[in-house]
């Protein structure tokens, strides 16, 4: 009897995939690829297509971008910004993931507050900028009005032209931005935390501090980790509220990698080769830096154990061997 032949359903799985298969070939690999040449060649102006490699030396956009006292300052800028955001951010989220996820008590309404909590996370950036923009207003404004009334400044205060405020100021929003975000990802690392751990924390007469520190934090390193690298990744291409807020300015104190990026290649200049180096830089730094945080902040414990099973592994193979023989 003919055995009836059967019926493969993985090539429907495979058919799911494609579109986005087809579309991250189309919209992000075959970019990336061709921003990465582009960092090789002498392509720059308005509406040019064609470009020739550099001969004399295939590295000066490179070079150039990397001798640019512009560039350093919108990196540092970049570090600055990120880490003066991420760390309240990171702080406020976990203090609020604890606070929702204590099993002492029960907080009244509390999925409203999440919601209030996550929502400005799903503003757009340029809505932001316009309001912070409205708010710091010159010479009319709320925040100069509600200064001048209670008689804290004497007159209209131009704060926007100050450096360390606009910085504070771009500082904030992104804070208050992605703290609600960040919030939601750690209570759903804490959630995921088998309760018998915590039940166990409670019997041995661990308070809420010590349950926190010795409990919770060291079940949810892989998701910390995930928030640091994800955080590290858009805080090094932080571009819209920079740009849409104060252009990067004022005197570039607020100029990003991304704005500078941007202005290399649309702002005038069109010099697509050296903004293209400059991306290239930037994402040779996001890799190297992520592969260190996972590194680092890899489970001990479990990497230890693999080893030992692939040493037990290549011994049982060189007796099979020696078996053999």
């Amino acid at each position: 009897m003919k055995k009836k032949k059967s019926f493969g359903y993985a090539k429907y799985g495979y058919l799911f995939c494609l579109p986005f298969t087809i579309a991250f070939l189309i919209f992000s690999l075959y970019p990336t690829l061709y921003t990465a040449v582009i960092g090789f060649t002498d392509l720059k102006g308005i509406g040019k297509t064609d470009f020739k490699f550099l001969t004399d030396d295939i590295f000066a956009n490179y070079k150039t971008i990397l001798a640019s006292a512009t560039f350093k300052t919108a990196f540092s800028n970049t570090l600055k910004l990120w880490v003066s955001n991420f760390i309240p951010q990171l702080a406020l989220a976990l203090l609020l993931a604890a606070w929702f996820t204590d099993r002492r008590f029960k907080i009244p309404g509390e999925g409203a507050f999440k919601v209030l909590f996550y929502m400005p996370n799903i503003i757009t950036a340029a809505t932001v900028a316009i309001l912070f923009n409205a708010l710091f207003g010159y010479p009319m404004g709320p925040v100069n009005d509600l200064l001048t009334r209670f008689g804290i400044i004497g007159e209209s205060y131009n704060f926007l032209v100050k450096k360390k405020i606009a910085q504070g100021v771009v500082i904030f929003i992104q804070t208050w931005m992605w703290y609600g975000y960040t919030m939601i990802i750690l209570i759903s690392g804490v959630l995921g935390i088998s309760p018998e751990i915590f039940e166990a924390a409670e019997v041995d007469g661990a308070n809420g501090w010590q349950t926190f520190w010795q409990v919770t934090i060291p079940n949810i390193k892989t998701i910390l980790l995930f928030t640091l690298v994800t955080s590290l990744i858009g805080g090094l291409n932080m571009f819209d509220i920079p740009k849409l807020f104060l252009l990067g300015g004022p005197d570039n104190a607020t100029l990003t990698t991304g704005v500078f990026i941007y202005n290399q290649a649309f702002s005038g200049s069109y010099m697509y080769n050296r903004a293209s180096a400059a991306s290239m830089l930037m994402w040779i730094l996001i890799v190297a830096v992520s592969a260190v945080l996972f590194y680092m902040l890899r489970d001990r414990d479990e990497a230890q154990l693999r080893k030992i099973e692939r040493a037990q592994i290549r011994a049982q193979k060189k007796k099979l061997k020696e078996g053999g023989r």
